[in-house]
């Protein structure tokens, strides 16, 4: 099933640096604590996909291979100042003076190609995993200062080496982008030997994935160059190994090499110095807690909301950020994930814009990654027995058209933040052959003809993309929607789209009939949001297929058969109205 993509953005260098410089600006101008660290670290990010542009261009102008060149070393230069920035700030707990890091950026403002346009992959980790670079400093601190050389995979492996450089003493670590099938990588590196001789090495990266085979490719490399293998570290993002693609070979080097990993739970959940804590974080926000955080990730927010097990609706929790609930004395609070870097600020502003229109729950604040939102205790999300009450119905209809009208007036995206409608056909077409067989493939022949002719009506705006029902709360004739923030900035390939996207998505997850779908387009066009009609029929299919995939491979991933059987519900009801769709019945 094709559901996954890269999230991109494209901006100048110098651009990039004069977002650097800003961030540095802001965070000299703010008080000690951890709202200042975390401009540190949106620094360091930045740095880093400065960095790995930067390196992929020079990559990608020598034949798809790395090699060293003063303009990378530059950009890692000024990464590896913003990871000390970074470094002293964490051991400080947030109150050490800042230095003006004017010299490195200048430096790359003399050697960098300013005016030329770089495509920057939103890291992974940061924007949706609760990866925080500071675990990688606290575990390479573990180790023995001896002479190092650390290598950091793109794209994410840049500014994460960098905070591993800074706690083993390498003052110039390497960048390099593995190549080849995703479940066979190997290095192209070209020059001297990737071996430093009588050095540890250590190599970085969020993984492993599906197949482990990026950080184990660099294994073999050091291996075959006649390093041994106790001097060859691997700093991961969690200690599970590799997923269920890895091959014999790569297990294998998986299992004779030092692991170093430092989880989330214990950076701020159970760090030594309240500093470090999320807990304390919170409480700057909000106030005292009378009790600890309470994890509701992997669906715990079900029993928080005190769902029966029959309407409990389904959760992939591999895939779901790390949530809290939080007992202040002024009531309950939400603590979620959001992110790190640009994208976590321009959701968090979203969320406020949101909340202060009435559409979602009150904010409160952001802390290093965190939103923190009104919990009601006294609203339950939506369920088959609400969608079967015709005044909750209409009700809903006109909440969804002025929702979905506020979303259009007030988050516009650029052209290229989203898959094409040619994509979306592509990706229609696999997944309709991949469930019901190749005839399913014809009805996507019309559907691409007419995805060229449309493709200049779409006006992108930053779409929920998850409108199902349970992402809905109800309660004293009130309706508001959660998780509304990032799900235009996902790991998957949809994107920011047209309005009528979430019209489509409306339609299908609250199974309007065509006279409510007639009231939920009558009251987007009252509200100055007219869908196109041509549109809203070939995004139709193209989001039951998309939605078929998601739960497809959802339910491959769950670990119980009740989750299971829930997630292989939702892609079957899919399956039906997709089935119906490309049939014209």
């Amino acid at each position: 099933m094709l559901v996954y993509g890269d999230a991109t953005r494209r901006e100048s260098v110098a651009r990039k640096l004069e977002t650097l410089r800003g961030l540095l600006a802001d965070a000299r101008a703010s008080p000690p604590g951890i709202g200042r660290h975390s401009l540190l670290v949106d620094a360091l990010i930045e740095a880093g996909e400065l960095a790995q542009c930067i390196a992929d261009a020079r990559f990608d102008a020598a034949g798809q291979r790395d090699a060293a060149s003063c303009e990378v070393q530059a950009a890692m230069a000024l990464t590896m100042a913003m990871a000390r920035l970074c470094a002293r700030s964490w051991t400080s707990a947030f109150a050490c003076w800042l230095d003006a890091n004017d010299e490195e950026i200048a430096a790359c403002e003399a050697l960098l190609p300013l005016s030329i346009d770089i495509d920057v992959k939103q890291p992974e980790g940061y924007a949706f995993y609760a990866l925080y670079p500071e675990s990688y400093f606290i575990a390479a601190g573990r180790l023995q200062r001896r002479p190092w050389r650390v290598i950091g995979l793109r794209s994410i492996g840049t500014s994460l080496a960098a905070m591993v450089a800074v706690a083993l003493g390498d003052t110039a670590p390497l960048t390099l982008r593995p190549v080849g099938h995703p479940f066979d990588r190997r290095v192209a590196w070209s020059g001297a030997p990737l071996a430093m001789p009588h050095a540890h090495h250590a190599i970085v990266d969020e993984g492993p994935g599906f197949s482990g085979s990026s950080m184990a490719c660099v294994v073999r490399q050091l291996r075959q160059e006649g390093v041994a293998p106790d001097r060859i570290h691997l700093f991961p993002g969690h200690g599970n190994g590799p997923g269920p693609k890895a091959s014999t070979e790569t297990r294998a080097l998986w299992s004779q090499t030092a692991l170093h990993v430092v989880g989330t739970d214990e950076l701020i959940l159970h760090a030594a110095d309240p500093a470090h804590r999320l807990q304390t974080w919170v409480e700057g926000i909000v106030g005292p807690l009378q009790a600890p955080l309470f994890e509701l990730t992997g669906g715990g927010w079900r029993n928080a909301h005190g769902l029966d097990e029959h309407e409990a609706p389904p959760a992939h929790p591999w895939q779901e950020r790390r949530k809290f609930l939080a007992h202040g004395e002024g009531g309950m609070w939400l603590v979620k994930f959001i992110g790190l870097g640009h994208g976590a600020r321009q959701r968090f502003e979203c969320a406020r814009a949101l909340a202060e229109a009435g559409f979602s729950p009150a904010v409160a604040g952001l802390c290093h990654g965190f939103m923190v939102e009104r919990w009601h205790a006294d609203m339950a999300p939506l369920t088959s027995e609400h969608l079967g009450c015709t005044a909750l119905r209409a009700q809903l209809i006109a909440q969804l058209a002025r929702y979905i009208a506020f979303r259009a007036r007030s988050f516009p995206a650029a052209g290229e933040s989203g898959a094409s409608l040619q994509a979306l056909c592509d990706m229609g077409r696999h997944n309709s052959i991949e469930a019901f067989g190749t005839g399913s493939g014809d009805a996507w022949d019309v559907y691409a003809r007419q995805a060229n002719q449309l493709q200049g009506r779409v006006k992108r705006v930053r779409t929920d993309n998850r409108m199902q029902a349970w992402e809905w709360l109800a309660g004293d004739e009130r309706l508001l929607k959660t998780d509304a923030v990032d799900h235009h900035a996902g790991h998957d390939l949809v994107g920011c789209q047209d309005p009528a996207w979430d019209a489509a998505g409306a339609a299908a997850e609250f199974g309007l009939d065509a006279a409510e779908l007639g009231q939920l387009l009558d009251g987007l066009r009252r509200h100055g949001c007219p869908i196109d009609a041509a549109l809203l029929a070939l995004y139709t299919p193209a989001y039951l297929a998309f939605q078929l995939g998601q739960y497809r491979l959802a339910a491959q991933d769950a670990r119980s058969p009740i989750e299971r059987a829930r997630l292989e519900a939702q892609a079957e009801r899919h399956a039906r109205a997709l089935r119906r769709q490309l049939s014209g019945t």
